[in-house]
């Protein structure tokens, strides 16, 4: 047996060795060697292994596989194996599969295809779960459960009607709270009886897709309802975990900005937060890197594992580009500039059939190690060894906060107007990006986060208001903080219905602005906006027009009846501002407006006018302060230190003003003096 691993960034992935003789182990440990692998997640997909049929269990590949693991000195994250069901279950209880939106019942097949209302899929899910955790419990390799594989989706059948309507009861009390809730006055649509309720489908209140329906209200409740059913299929895993193994962090691997999964919603019941970073092209860091600090927001600043990226190529898109040499190891490191403390692949060997043979792997088919990528793996595990612990544990020390809130994503995007081409991801990305650009750390978190530690709190697009959270935003701006929101922000409450009072509802003091008309246009409509003391940029889909009430102008449309207009507005709030973007501007009028913002509390981070470097910081808990520089750019750049310090990837002495060279996709993780 080798011996334990020291402290260190978790590095593997995942692997699949029952697709595989025993001698491919073999190999394969010879390879993870040589490729300073220490981690791998098992078991994800063994459920038809484990439990063959209804009363029979077969732990014996499983058992060769966690052994082996252990005997090979390997950390291990293992699985409950129930990503997917087995076959035998659908045909046994066919209920255990998933009623599609157009209300097509499904028979056995892919993998999101588990009913998570059907009480046989949540009995025997939980049963094989405690039945790992009991045989596996007692294995110190074991560093981690994960639950589940990527939960998603959404399922209509008898069952899910019923659970929801249950959910309903429990939210609502009675249906008089309901029916005013869902405006259902509207269109006759009074109900009377809970069981008159039905899922919203394309059989039911939908037409033209999932986001057209003339009751938001109610899509927004379902939506709703199947993220905590799928929640309480987590939570049945977990607790069976929980009987036989207490101390053992327990996860499930989460999507980034995925839309059917409120995750704020989910956070609470996970011991550390996850997630597998697939972006959706190579050319948009900026996206990866919201996406990493939303996941660390998940859980109040903890450090989050990335639990899968791709060494190389994804194969399940129409175009699944390669990452140019270094980029898997810019893209690893930024995930740990960000927050994560493990950096984990799919897959650790490429399968040889089905839907993920052409997905890139550490090993590939021929299992030769003098590939470019395998080369590029083993160097960044080379790093990660010399880096050690240094940042584990590490937290961000944002003094910006981002909100970001899957309500009002959802409803957004229901609406019926004024415009069915906003969408909220952009919205949010484009401000993002506007303070990834300025070199500013940021917390993104959830609207219900405590907002007393920052200086600035940015709301693209907080098209529904919950709570308190507009009196927690002036208090923001009334000790000297500044809070900017955009167009179609505080529009509805949280059952989707409109404030009866001046657009933008409570944030109306805040902002000192009133919205009577607003303007949407096609894509290709432009109108330009003058920006005080700035340049003139364009707005495109949404143009409110604003009338101040103590709010000054900072910026003016250019066109149409309403040329002069206000478009930006700054309204002073006790010690601060508050900032309303009436329109929908491009990068450079969002870019603009965060610039501003943030040179009033000089948050413009060092390295801030150089174009595509990326800077990040994490303060250890000893207080060490880790400074990364990240060069997303093809090109080397140059740059003066900011600080002095010791570069832990090469061992190197920084001195404070000193020049800094990254070459192409370069990458500095200096520990500051």
């Amino acid at each position: 047996m080798k011996p334990p691993i020291t402290a260190k960034v978790p590095y593997g992935g995942d692997y699949n060795p029952e697709q595989w003789p025993e001698e491919v182990w073999t190999q394969d440990y010879r390879l993870f060697d040589a490729a300073r692998i220490d981690t791998v997640t098992v078991g994800v997909f063994t459920w038809g292994l484990t439990q063959p049929a209804m009363d029979v269990y077969d732990f014996s590949t499983l058992d060769r596989i966690v052994d082996r693991a252990t005997a090979e000195g390997r950390r291990i994250c293992l699985a409950t194996g129930t990503g997917a069901h087995p076959a035998w279950l659908a045909r046994a209880y066919p209920e255990v599969t998933r009623t599609d939106f157009e209300g097509r019942k499904h028979r056995y097949g892919q993998r999101h295809n588990s009913c998570p209302s059907s009480p046989v899929f949540r009995e025997l899910s939980a049963g094989i779960a405690g039945r790992i955790a009991e045989r596996y419990a007692g294995n110190p390799s074991i560093v981690a459960w994960h639950v589940g594989n990527e939960y998603g989706g959404a399922c209509y059948c008898e069952l899910c009607a019923a659970a929801f309507r249950d959910w309903l009861r429990a939210r609502y009390g009675t249906l008089e709270r309901l029916n005013v809730a869902w405006y259902t006055t509207f269109w006759s649509h009074t109900f009377g009886d809970w069981d008159e309720i039905e899922p919203p489908s394309a059989l039911t209140e939908h037409w033209r897709g999932p986001n057209h329906t003339a009751f938001q209200g109610i899509t927004l409740d379902y939506l709703r309802f199947m993220s905590d059913a799928m929640l309480a299929n987590f939570a049945d895993e977990k607790a069976a975990i929980r009987r036989h193994s207490p101390d053992v962090p327990v996860t499930t691997n989460f999507m980034g900005m995925y839309r059917p999964i409120d995750y704020h919603r989910w956070a609470p019941h996970l011991d550390f937060a996850s997630w597998d970073n697939y972006p959706p092209d190579d050319r948009s860091p900026e996206w990866a890197a919201l996406s990493h600090d939303l996941m660390r927001g998940l859980k109040d600043g903890q450090p989050f594992w990335l639990m899968e990226q791709t060494p190389s190529f994804t194969a399940c898109r129409d175009v699944n580009p390669l990452k140019r040499p270094g980029v898997m190891r810019l893209w690893s490191w930024q995930a740990v500039a960000h927050g994560a403390d493990a950096v984990l692949f799919f897959q650790m060997r490429a399968g040889r059939g089905a839907s993920e043979k052409y997905h890139g792997a550490v090993i590939g088919h021929s299992g030769r190690d003098d590939t470019r990528v395998f080369r590029e793996v083993a160097e960044l595990g080379g790093e990660l060894e010399r880096v050690g612990g240094a940042v584990l544990g590490a937290r961000t020390p944002a003094r910006v906060a981002l909100l970001f809130d899957w309500d009002s994503w959802w409803a957004l995007e229901l609406s019926d107007g004024p415009s069915r081409l906003v969408r909220y991801q952009q919205v949010v990305l484009a401000y993002y990006r506007a303070r990834w650009e300025a070199g500013t750390d940021v917390d993104v978190v959830a609207v219900t986060a405590d907002l007393s530690g920052y200086d600035v709190v940015v709301a693209p697009a907080l098209h529904m208001l919950k709570g308190d959270l507009a009196e927690r935003l002036e208090a923001v701006a009334a000790r000297g903080g500044s809070v900017v929101t955009t167009f179609l922000s505080g529009r509805v409450d949280e059952d989707d219905n409109a404030f009866l009072m001046d657009v933008p509802g409570p944030l109306g003091p805040l902002m000192g602005v009133r919205i009577d008309e607003w303007d949407a246009r096609e894509a290709d409509v432009v109108n330009p906006v003058l920006l005080k003391d700035g340049p003139e940029v364009a707005s495109r889909l949404v143009f409110e027009l604003v009338r101040p009430v103590g709010a000054e102008v900072v910026g003016t449309y250019q066109d149409d009846f309403y040329t002069g207009t206000p478009a930006v507005t700054r309204n002073a709030f006790g010690q601060g501002h508050g900032w309303y973007v009436a329109a929908g501007l491009d990068q450079e009028g969002v870019t603009w407006v965060v610039r501003q913002v943030l040179a009033r509390h000089d948050l413009a981070g060092p390295y801030a006018d150089v174009p595509w470097l990326e800077s990040a910081v994490r303060v250890a808990p000893d207080g060490t302060r880790l400074a990364f520089l990240l060069n997303h750019n093809a090109d080397p750049v140059v740059v003066n230190a900011h600080a002095g310090g010791t570069d832990l990837l090469t061992g190197d002495r920084v001195e404070r003003g000193g020049p800094i060279k990254l070459g192409p996709r370069g990458v500095l993780v200096l520990r500051e003096d």
